[in-house]
């Protein structure tokens, strides 16, 4: 099934680690234009919702779509529940949600989210996760992994090492030299594909404690009983962009491209 969908790219100006994130030159265009093109290399009506006139501004003058925020959103979410107010999108619509710091996304995924969805009648939203390969990863606590059913829906996202591997790991994960070969584990990509009517209801509903203790906003939606359908791709996606090193790295890799 081939779903019609709308990517929103949320952008916000203001960033701690990288001041004036969205604006930051990746060879010659802002950060939010390149990650626009990169994902209207796919399928999709491509918009941007910007909390700040600047960024609407910069993407219009490259040919993006966007439409601006209120400024004093609690959260992405909101941004995009508003996005779609202003869109005039109807509640059955299905929207992907693209972080707009992620100028390396692969073109197809959006696609794959938004079929998922629209094939899984069980599921509020869909996202993303491919195989771990290297133990430090699933040691890692910003790895984010997913453990799935049956049927690819989300049984928990959590920052452990899960599924824990008993006769592998023994009692300590930071011993183990290997991953097991099933299930694979499974990082999440964060990449999420909404009903709107689900979009606009998600930021009401209330933090849920493991939500908090996590740090993972998806796991509100697990609390409250909603179900998250997962697309596995085999490769990893490409690095995003939080800090100065990291977009120099992704400059260098345009640079290289180019």
């Amino acid at each position: 099934m081939s779903a019609s969908y709308t990517i929103l790219i949320p952008a916000r100006l203001a960033s701690t680690r990288l001041p004036e994130k969205p604006l930051a030159d990746i060879g010659g265009a802002p950060m939010i234009v390149r990650v626009a093109q990169r994902v209207q290399q796919g399928r999709g009506r491509v918009v941007v919702a910007a909390d700040h006139p600047r960024i609407v501004e910069a993407c219009e003058a490259h040919g993006i779509a966007a439409v601006l925020t209120d400024e004093n959103h609690a959260s992405g979410s909101d941004r995009l529940a508003q996005a779609c107010h202003l869109l005039d999108l109807t509640d059955e619509a299905i929207v992907v949600n693209v972080q707009g710091d992620e100028p390396l996304m692969d073109p197809a995924l959006p696609a794959a989210v938004a079929d998922l969805l629209a094939r899984s009648p069980e599921a509020s939203m869909s996202t993303a996760a491919h195989p771990l390969h290297d133990v430090a990863d699933l040691r890692n606590p910003n790895v984010v992994k997913v453990v799935c059913d049956a049927r690819q829906l989300a049984l928990y996202f959590s920052r452990a090492p899960i599924p824990w591997w008993r006769d592998g790991y023994g009692s300590s994960a930071a011993e183990a030299t290997a991953l097991p070969a099933e299930p694979a584990p499974l990082r999440h990509i964060g990449i999420y594909a909404y009903r709107v009517a689900f979009l606009k209801q998600f930021p009401q509903l209330p933090q849920a404690p493991i939500e908090t203790c996590e740090s993972l906003e998806q796991l509100r939606a697990l609390w409250h009983g909603h179900r998250i359908a997962v697309h596995v791709t085999p490769d990893a996606p490409g690095p995003g962009v939080d800090t100065p090193a990291d977009l120099e790295r992704v400059r260098m890799l345009f640079a290289t491209a180019s």
